[in-house]
Order: structure tokens, then C-alpha cells, then sequence
């Protein structure tokens, strides 16, 4: 093979994905807030923000997702295996939306702010896929001996399931951190947004 040949075979697979696409449903909810100004619709937000931590504190916007399957559980022998699985993901994003028209300078600066925090979800959306894709990865090929009926590996298949889950956790939070932390990204467009 000529090295021609071989540079491009090589720049066809660096431009593959790493994972395969995690397809979802994406459905983008919005709450009403009021105000003028932007520290009157920063307050609103307050206000009517969607609850979390057991209602203890309210957020500007929210990331959540329902995660389906259809799973193909196969014998091998006395042992059962996941062969195969399909996800259904919906992801939804619940944002801030004025009620009312804004008067043109804080139109503009919302704009700014609204779509700074639509990105900020957005990462939470890929962080999700992700998070798919950590699945699929960790259980696709799970094993369960003496279980010829199928019915232990779905109890068992909970510990991957768990850890998965749990890497998606620390890399959400600390996503967070960084983007709510002083000098974050999130603070800084609350500050462009109020001044």
C-alpha cells in the first residue's frame, strides 16, 4: 500500500466516532418567568425555576432523561448472556422563557444569556449519550452462569448498570462546578444578564 493510500486510510478512521451515535428523542420544555429588566427575570427565575434537590433549591434550567430498553438475553449452555440492546432515550431540557415582550436592550442581553444556558444543557444532553454509550459498552457480552432461564442476569447486570451511572454522576457534577463556580461560565452570563 502506497503511503498515500495509508495517510488517507488513516485520516478515514481518526475521523470515525469513537462510539457509535446515541440517538435520542430531544424535547425542550420552557417555564414562564416575568420581568423588564435582567435582574427583574433573574429574580422571576428564582421564582419559578424548577425545583431540585428534594425541592430544597431551584435552578435556572434542568436536564432529564427516561432511558427505555429492549434487551436480547440468549442461553449459552446453562450460562445467559446479553447479546444485544436498544436504547430509547428521550432527553428533555426545561428553560427559562419571558412571558412577555422585552424591551430591546434586555432582549439583547437575554438572547445572550438564554442561549449560554442552552449550551450549558445541551453538555448535560451529551453527557447522557454518553452515558448510553458507557452501558451498552460495560453490558453488551454480560455473563451470568447457572442461568439457563434467564432470570438472575437481570438482577445481576445491575452492577454495571449501577457504576455507569455512578461515572455519569461524578462527571456531571463536576461539570457543574466548574461552569456554577466563581468565574464559571454560568456566573458569567447571570453577571451580563443583571448588570
Amino acid at each position: 500500500m502506497s503511503a498515500r493510500a495509508l495517510a488517507l486510510l488513516a485520516a478515514l478512521l481518526l475521523a470515525l466516532p469513537a462510539r457509535a451515535e446515541i440517538r435520542a428523542t430531544e424535547v425542550e420544555k420552557t417555564y414562564a418567568i416575568a420581568g423588564a429588566t435582567g435582574a427583574e427575570l433573574y429574580e422571576s427565575i428564582g421564582e419559578h425555576g424548577p425545583a431540585i434537590r428534594e425541592g430544597a433549591a431551584s435552578a435556572i434550567a434542568y436536564t432529564t432523561f427516561d432511558l427505555k430498553w429492549r434487551r436480547d438475553y440468549r442461553r449459552d449452555g446453562d450460562a445467559c448472556v446479553l447479546a444485544a440492546a436498544t436504547p430509547f432515550l428521550t432527553i428533555t431540557y426545561t428553560l427559562p422563557k419571558p412571558a412577555g415582550r422585552l424591551p430591546p436592550e434586555t432582549a439583547a442581553r437575554w438572547r445572550a444569556f438564554i442561549d449560554g444556558i442552552r449550551a450549558h444543557e445541551k453538555a448535560h444532553g451529551a453527557m447522557i449519550r454518553d452515558l448510553v454509550a458507557d452501558i451498552l459498552a460495560t453490558t453488551i457480552g454480560f455473563r451470568q452462569d447457572d442461568d439457563p432461564g434467564c432470570k438472575q442476569i437481570r438482577k445481576a447486570i445491575y452492577t454495571p448498570l449501577n457504576a455507569a451511572y455512578d461515572r455519569h454522576k461524578a462527571r456531571s457534577r463536576a461539570f457543574d462546578a466548574d461552569e456554577m463556580g466563581p468565574g464559571g461560565n454560568v456566573q458569567k452570563l447571570i453577571l451580563k444578564l443583571v448588570k
